[in-house]
């Protein structure tokens, strides 16, 4: 084979590894956009249900809005430019949206986390003493608190970005692949306290509560009615809300845990294993909010009528904000 034929190879064993390596890069894109999609389309189905009907405008629902509104902006802002670094890691970006994705995801996520909590905590008091919860927990507190906490979050994670010396001058040029937020000893223990050990803690233990206190009344009324039918119903009940408040807090722990766990290790060990564990696991957190609406899909019945409403265009129609998406009715079949 002379040196013509050589080249010849080698050029077309180079094209078929570009061509490899593009094809990779559409199927990775595809899946992101998907995913992207997903979030940003599911958790909006979400915000307009509650800011549409009248009847899901309660303090619970106001708190899954703003937990929706966050996994939104999450959709919108923060997953389009980590999974481009993640998929071409020597990509170069600006200063300035290295600084917007880096508060984003900070803010977004410490605000999810606490919004997680606030609904332990309202379910927790509109079950164990129902009287006080429909007496003080109004519309108009909920929406304070919600507002509160937005605030706090900001300003928590701008110093906490600030004072570790990743919020710069937007002038600054930052080497490509290099857009990282860098954190001390002493504020990765703070923010493994704040942002992590305490609201998680306050979770399980109110969901352990709520399922206890669920559980005792579910026998009370066992052991008050004899009806077969009524204890049939009160065991399904049972299930039922076992099984979506299970769901719920062990799919939101599975995201979280392993990334904020291998960042409290990663500030000691400093291993390569380690590390490897909390980028992957990072994906996991921002995954969490393509699956809240994936959740309301399949254990909240008036986002799935709210769902067929909205796609149905009947959004649109007169009073169609009065419309009952709570109970089953010819109106909204």
């Amino acid at each position: 084979m002379n040196l013509t034929e050589e080249e010849s190879c080698v050029h077309s064993n180079i094209s078929c590894l570009d061509n490899s390596r593009k094809a990779a890069y559409i199927l990775l894109y595809m899946s992101v956009a998907v995913v992207v999609s997903l979030t940003v389309c599911g958790n909006l189905l979400v915000i307009i249900s509650v800011c549409h009907f009248k009847q899901l405008q309660t303090p619970t629902n106001f708190l899954l809005f703003s937990l929706a509104m966050a996994d939104f902006l999450v959709g919108a802002i923060v997953m389009p430019l980590y999974f481009t670094m993640l998929i071409e890691p020597h990509s170069c970006f600006g200063i300035l949206y290295c600084i917007i994705f880096n508060v984003a995801g900070f803010y977004l996520t410490c605000i999810s986390i606490y919004n997680v909590a606030l609904i332990a905590v309202d379910r927790y008091i509109a079950l164990s003493n129902p009287f006080h919860y429909s007496m003080k927990m109004t519309t108009n507190i909920t929406l304070r608190i919600i507002a509160i906490l937005w605030l706090y979050s900001l300003i928590y994670n701008m110093m906490l970005l600030y004072f570790n010396g990743n919020i710069i001058d937007i002038k600054a040029n930052i080497p490509c692949g290099e857009c990282n937020v860098k954190v001390n000893n002493e504020w990765s223990i703070i923010d493994f306290i704040i942002v992590f050990f305490l609201p998680c803690s306050m979770i399980i233990i109110l969901y352990l509560k709520i399922f206890t206190i669920a559980t005792k009344q579910a026998n009370k009324i066992r052991s008050v009615r004899k009806c077969p039918h009524i204890h049939n119903s009160s065991m399904a009940s049972e299930r039922k809300a076992a099984k979506t408040l299970g769901v719920q807090v062990a799919v939101f722990l599975l995201c979280l845990v392993p990334y904020f766990v291998s960042t409290f290790l990663n500030v000691y060990l400093r291993n390569r294993y380690v590390h490897l564990t909390q980028s992957v696991s990072q994906s996991l957190i921002y995954l969490n909010s393509s699956i809240n609406p994936i959740i309301y899909a399949f254990f909240y019945p008036w986002f799935q009528r709210s769902f067929k409403l909205i796609l149905t265009l009947r959004i649109f129609g007169t009073d169609s904000s009065l419309l009952n998406v709570l109970e089953r009715e010819t109106n909204v079949k």
